[in-house]
């Protein structure tokens, strides 16, 4: 009855449509603004209007129902970034079947796990995924059917044109010509399937698995109608540029909630940096969305591209300090914020977010304040007690947002006895309820007993001029625990020495921070699409690289 006083409550509720059906108010906003431009390509300058995405999905979900899919089924997309991906999603969830989403780059072994936690029977995918993996769809036994991106030179398969593409007669029924629908869906002719949006799962998304196997997270309609009708963190108004790719929650979520406010979005199939800056330049992009690696290789780029259209500037994935902070508005001359936000795939996007509209101005290296309908609460690593301001814990949620659960596993492994999301992240709020984050749990350095945390560490070698990238992990030691070690990217044209990058850090951190277990120069560090480091994978090559101190 009576609030904790050591709980941070977010301001009010989130009103969302009275179905809670996310395909029909998501399909309802693309008419709405279907006179206006949805997405351009900013590598091929291809545009996709809103008009062209909710006819194309509700083509699809006739032409997946006419297919036999059915509700409760599974249908996995596996591609890059391209204007096909939102009608097959959208016409897929408009079907009342579940979507899943599948990242491109996974080998076969990654691939075969992922699909086998949903098994999907049909997918969709574009051809350059479909070529290098087709012998391992072709293994997976609960898969019937492949539907292509892209042109029709592949036997055996289904073609998205087919499906998504009418051949524009004027029957008055719908029928098909073979697979091919014979007439476009009307809009005032079609409705998306009834759902139960609290209990019905409208997408699966895979959990990053930096500290084991992906798990299949699963997003119900209220999940995602409670995230797209937040109050914009960015402002509708301007135009964005986007990397992020699909599959995942930062780009797939984040997409969306800018489709729902009828935003047009410039994006990238894949992330390269002049590219990237060339694209700010040429649409004179007004705000991007990024995460922190792709901010500091923008900042340290030399090539004299015009980059002062750019207003907002929104990180997330990782915290921002407050040197970079800096450099970033020194490279952006006319940037009035730069905004963060915390979330993660099992809790549809951000629960902790700074706004661009913000009435109360947002400290520097915040990660903003809990969103509408959210609550949180810090509580004490070895106890779980809750507790106070400027005091360091894990964080736990509780909101519409957070998820269902994940396919096949007990909540009760990741949920309190309170039904709080354990997020497995390290952070505190400070006496004005704003929230900063230190690490991962599982990812601190154990040194002597001192909690060590990996990102503060990479952050500061991050503003060594010397220094393009860098992760950091624990060295295991028989005397000490753990001992920070850095594998650090140099910056193209430069020289600097093992000895320099710890002289470097012992100067700027404290005792237990310095980098006793070495410095290891490397080509590049790994990372997965949201811009994690794959501490796994460093861990791994800490065993096959040798320290040269």
């Amino acid at each position: 009855m009576l609030k904790n006083p050591l709980y941070v409550y977010g301001p009010k509720n989130v009103y969302i449509p009275s179905d809670l059906n996310f395909a029909a108010f998501f399909l309802d906003t693309l008419w709405e603004h279907r006179n206006n431009v949805a997405l351009i390509n900013g590598a091929s300058y291809e545009d996709y209007t809103y008009l062209s995405m909710a006819q194309q999905s509700m083509n699809v979900a006739i032409s997946l129902s006419r297919l036999g899919v059915k509700k409760g089924e599974v249908v996995a997309i596996c591609s890059e970034n391209r204007m096909e991906y939102w009608a097959a999603f959208l016409g897929t969830v408009c079907a009342g079947v579940t979507a899943t989403m599948v990242n491109p780059n996974y080998t076969g072994n990654e691939l075969k796990h992922v699909l086998s936690i949903t098994k999907p029977k049909y997918m969709f995918c574009s051809q350059t995924f479909y070529n290098g993996k087709e012998k391992t769809l072709k293994s997976l036994p609960y898969l019937k059917k492949i539907i292509l991106f892209g042109d029709k030179t592949n036997k055996n398969v289904l073609y998205y044109d087919d499906l998504a593409i009418s051949v524009d007669g004027n029957e008055k029924d719908i029928g098909f010509n073979g697979n091919k629908l014979s007439r476009n869906v009307r809009y005032e002719e079609f409705r998306a399937v009834d759902v139960e949006g609290q209990n019905d799962v409208a997408l699966i998304l895979y959990s990053s698995g930096t500290t084991g196997l992906p798990k299949g997270v699963m997003l119900t309609h209220v999940n995602l109608l409670s995230a797209c009708l937040m109050p914009a963190s960015i402002d509708p108004k301007l135009n964005g540029l986007t990397i992020s790719p699909w599959f995942h929650t930062m780009g797939l979520i984040g997409t969306a909630l800018g489709l729902c406010k009828g935003r047009t979005l410039v994006y990238l199939p894949k992330f390269e940096i002049n590219l990237y800056l060339k694209c700010i330049e040429k649409y004179q992009i007004q705000q991007i969305t990024v995460v922190p690696p792709v901010l500091v290789a923008a900042c340290k780029s030399q090539e004299p591209y015009d980059l002062s259209s750019v207003k907002l500037v929104y990180s997330g994935a990782a915290p921002l300090q407050e040197e970079t902070i800096k450099i970033v508005k020194d490279k952006f001359p006319n940037v009035v914020a730069v905004l963060q936000g915390y979330g993660m795939t099992e809790m549809t996007l951000a629960v902790i977010k700074s706004t661009y509209d913000q009435t109360v101005p947002m400290k520097s290296a915040s990660i903003g304040s809990v969103v509408a309908g959210a609550i949180v609460k810090v509580v004490d690593i070895e106890t779980g007690k809750p507790l106070g301001p400027n005091q360091s814990g894990e964080l736990c949620f509780k909101s519409t947002q957070v998820m269902k659960g994940y396919v096949g596993k007990s909540n009760r492994e990741f949920f309190d006895d309170e039904g709080f999301y354990r997020s497995g992240d390290i952070g505190y709020y400070d006496e004005d309820r704003q929230f900063y984050i230190v690490d991962r749990l599982k990812e601190l350095i154990k040194y002597k007993g001192f909690q060590v945390a990996p990102a503060e560490i990479e952050s500061l070698l991050l503003q060594h001029p010397s220094v393009r990238d860098a992760g950091v992990v624990g060295l295991p030691d028989p005397t000490a625990g753990e001992l920070p070690l850095a594998f650090v990217v140099k910056q193209p044209g430069c020289d600097v020495s093992e000895l320099e990058i710890q002289a470097f850090v012992a100067e700027k951190l404290s005792n237990p921070k310095h980098l006793r277990g070495g410095v290891r120069f490397v080509s590049e560090i790994p990372k997965n699409p949201s811009g994690k480091v794959l501490r796994k994978a460093l861990k791994a090559m800490m065993k096959n690289t040798k320290s040269k101190l």
